[in-house]
């Protein structure tokens, strides 16, 4: 493992989508080497082109950034042997607990044994997952946000089996990375999750019985309870899609009180996912 207080010399993410990619970008701007594994060769060069994108506009927003050099530290493909001498390997692929359990699997077969595995899962119980793990005591969570570049928080989820020095080693990592890391023990939805998934079902619920319009219902947090951001506003920015699956894995260790609204499950059929898909409870017209 890298030192204490630096991140990781290497890094091997798992998925190139929104969430890896962005993963990715973090972990190249505190100065890893990154590689990323996609599924097929036309979404390796799309999370190349992502990855790419994200370092432009961090180059434009600090010149003293060398796009050239933090280029040259990322390499996408479609062979998870590429993890073979990192220190730090990141599944991020979609919330679906069987993709995962594969991705962790077909991570974990080419790892050293030196080297920490995490799941970016923002639901599924790291116990569970650690349960299929041939190194329990090197798996734990590392719950970032949507988007990441402009988020400050990660979540450092602890399994009942991982080794404190691993926990240690995780929460150093964040810090290089300059966001904040919190520890949870794992449990359904872990913290964040939890509190955010219910809050913004209920304002789903509101704005599907007509109380109040999304901006109005977003005013009531953001002015009234100084949230930077209302609820709707951020399960458009986190994928409708992403809210439901959570909603309903913490509806089946919960219970009922994390039942999915009718209106969320009618808008991630008709392809309404929020920011990524042009719109949800808004209306997103920027580049996605």
């Amino acid at each position: 493992m890298s030192d204490i207080g630096s991140a990781p010399n290497r890094v091997g993410v798992l998925g190139g989508g929104r969430m890896g990619a962005g993963i990715a970008h973090a972990f190249l701007l505190a100065g890893s080497h990154v590689s990323v594994i996609e599924r097929d060769a036309a979404s390796a060069d799309a999370a190349l082109t992502r990855i790419g994108g994200s370092i432009r506009r961090s180059v434009d927003r600090d010149p003293s950034l060398d796009e050239a050099e933090l280029t040259a530290r990322i390499t996408t493909g479609v062979d998870p042997g590429a993890f073979a001498a990192v220190d730090l390997a990141i599944e991020a692929v979609p919330e679906d607990r069987a993709l995962k359990e594969d991705a962790l699997s077909r991570a974990e077969a080419v790892l050293p044994p030196s080297a920490v595995l995490a799941s970016n899962t923002s639901s599924i119980s790291i116990d569970d997952l650690a349960a299929g793990r041939r190194h329990p005591e090197r798996f734990l969570g590392l719950h970032f946000f949507n988007p990441v570049p402009a988020s400050a928080l990660v979540e450092v989820v602890r399994g009942a089996a991982t080794d404190r020095a691993v926990v240690e080693s995780a929460t150093a990592w964040v810090a290089a990375l300059g966001k904040t890391p919190i520890v949870v023990s794992d449990s359904p939805g872990f913290a964040s999750s939890r509190l955010g998934v219910m809050l913004g079902l209920e304002a789903i619920r509101m704005f599907e019985e007509g109380v109040a319009s999304a901006a109005d219902i977003d005013a009531a947090m953001t002015l009234g309870y100084r949230h930077p951001m209302g609820p709707l506003r951020t399960t458009d920015i986190v994928g409708l899609d992403v809210r439901l699956g959570i909603a309903e894995e913490l509806e089946r260790t919960l219970g009922e009180r994390f039942a999915a609204p009718e209106l969320l499950r009618r808008m991630v059929a008709e392809g309404k996912l929020g920011r990524k898909s042009g719109e949800g409870f808004y209306a997103w017209n920027e580049e996605r």
